[in-house]
């Protein structure tokens, strides 16, 4: 692939989303040698762990300029995350978001560390058959239509054993394998959750092997209670204690997790039009999202409560397909930050082996009103008013059925 060919044949310089794998690796020297441009490999930490000073040296040891290391945490949990929560965001009604959401925290950090290096292209690591790819270069073409996106993996054509092959011609170091089976997998993790496909998990009729989980690993057996505070739809504290933003997230990740809940098995519908079956762990955000849901139940107006649930699964969609930087998503962002005004109040959940539920909510704005929803004497619910409200809501179908519906049956 020539400079000209990409379109990018006016730079010198190419930012390069690094993960510190093998594709990324190799595509530093690929880059290099291929297109004869200085590669500034850029790693974004949104929570996945990892030993950074390693990864920096691999980077410089496939050839890379630099490696800058962005501490992205707290802009995850705050900006990104907390504001999938307010949407109670879940692609297809089962899965967080959790590799969509830090696409573009990446994107946007990739973007202004191109106009720091003066870089005219971005590249990425993203296969053609997955949906990352359409999230970084959406993202980027959104944020900087002017820069050039390079896809290597896409150009190469190389398998993996080919990949490997040219790594060690090219004495590329390569990430240590992972125990515990953990290298037959493609992971991707941040604070919102794990991915994890690849290997036995490709065959849908499988279980997914034990060796496959790390956040949800059972260790307790004695129930317990959590105590989720939210102040407009963001949760605040845990058992009184306030906590920030990736604090509270890590923190309800691991209480819940411990119980072995918070997995998700599904075979869910690319963006590129392809199914694929994917295992994903995700204890905290799975719990958040529920404590969020029971508590607009609690506090939202009957037709705002129902617009926002019809309108949550088409945000949770346009994350998922790339478009967090689009203008219905941010239109959506404003009716969802609207819907929270009165959202606060505390959630207990109960968390046993493999179960997490809601049981209790309150809130000082809650629209439950025990007078009016009670049966015994307390009650004040004006009963007589009921006969006049049913009369004059089912006055449509009353007409119907006898000017129109009787008549045909008489007829018949």
């Amino acid at each position: 692939m020539s400079r000209a060919s990409s379109g990018i044949a006016n730079t010198d310089v190419v930012v390069l989303a690094y993960s510190g794998g093998l594709d990324t690796s190799v595509a530093v020297r690929w880059l290099i040698e291929e297109m004869s441009v200085d590669v500034v490999a850029v790693a974004v930490d949104v929570g996945q762990g990892g030993d950074w000073d390693a990864l920096r040296a691999r980077a410089l040891a496939a050839g890379a300029a630099s490696c800058v290391v962005i501490d992205a945490k707290d802009e995850m949990a705050s900006d990104y995350a907390f504001t999938a929560l307010k949407a109670n965001a879940l692609y297809e009604g089962k899965y967080p978001l959790v590799s969509a959401l830090s696409r573009p925290v990446i994107s946007k950090h990739l973007v202004a560390q191109a106009r720091e290096h003066g870089a005219g292209a971005v590249a990425h690591g993203c296969t053609g058959k997955g949906n990352d790819q359409v999230r970084f270069e959406v993202s980027v073409r959104a944020l900087a239509p002017d820069l050039g996106i390079i896809a290597p993996v896409r150009v190469w054509g190389m398998t993996r054993e080919q990949s490997l092959e040219y790594a060690r011609q090219h004495d590329i170091p390569l990430a240590p394998k992972k125990a515990a089976g953990g290298d037959l997998y493609s992971i991707d993790q941040n604070l919102w959750g794990r991915a994890i496909e690849c290997g036995v998990l490709e065959d849908p009729w499988q279980a997914p092997p034990q060796d496959v989980y790390e956040l949800t690993v059972p260790m307790v057996t004695e129930p317990r209670e959590v105590v989720i505070s939210f102040e407009k739809g963001l949760p605040v504290a845990i058992d009184a204690k306030e906590l920030p933003p990736r604090e509270l997230i890590e923190e309800v990740s691991r209480i819940v997790g411990s119980y072995g809940w918070g997995r998700l098995d599904m075979v869910e519908n690319r963006r590129v039009g392809i199914k694929s079956r994917e295992v994903y762990e995700c204890p905290g955000s799975l719990a958040l999202i529920m404590a969020h849901s029971d508590l607009e139940d609690l506090t939202l107006e009957r037709d705002l409560a129902h617009e926002k649930a019809r309108l949550e699964p088409r945000w949770a969609e346009l994350v998922y397909d790339g478009l967090w930087f689009s203008p219905l998503k941010e239109a959506l962002d404003s009716f969802m930050a609207s819907s929270q005004r009165h959202v606060s109040g505390d959630v207990r959940l109960m968390c046993e082996p493999g179960r997490c539920y809601v049981v209790g909510r309150r809130s000082p704005e809650a629209l439950y009103d025990w007078e009016l929803a009670t049966y015994d004497a307390a009650d004040s619910f004006r009963h007589s008013d009921a006969e006049g409200f049913v009369r004059l809501w089912g006055l449509g179908v009353e007409t119907w059925a006898a000017r129109q519906v009787r008549p045909a049956r008489d007829e018949g």
